[in-house]
């Protein structure tokens, strides 16, 4: 399973959001996580800008959740990826 983070740097919301994420991580569900800085590419900004942290499971379903983590829901991605 691979999630993406959209994040800033200087943003406790986002870090939080991470430490909440790898929190889930365990021997029997492993996961990768791709933080991207959104400042970092204007066509992000336009995107996400106030709505950092967004977090996605799938980039081409809707976002799981963004601000703080729904852990509802990345448990649902998390089993529904484990079960195939």
């Amino acid at each position: 399973m691979h999630f993406t983070l959209y994040s800033r740097t200087y943003c406790h919301l986002c870090q939080d959001m991470l430490d909440a994420l790898q929190a889930l991580q365990s021997d029997a569900r492993r996961f990768t996580v791709d933080v991207i800085d959104v400042d970092a590419d204007e066509a992000l900004v336009a995107r996400f800008d106030e709505l950092v942290p967004v977090l996605f499971g799938d980039l081409g379903q809707p976002e799981l959740c963004h601000y703080f983590l729904d852990e509802h829901k990345v448990r649902q991605c998390l089993d529904g990826f484990a079960s195939g």
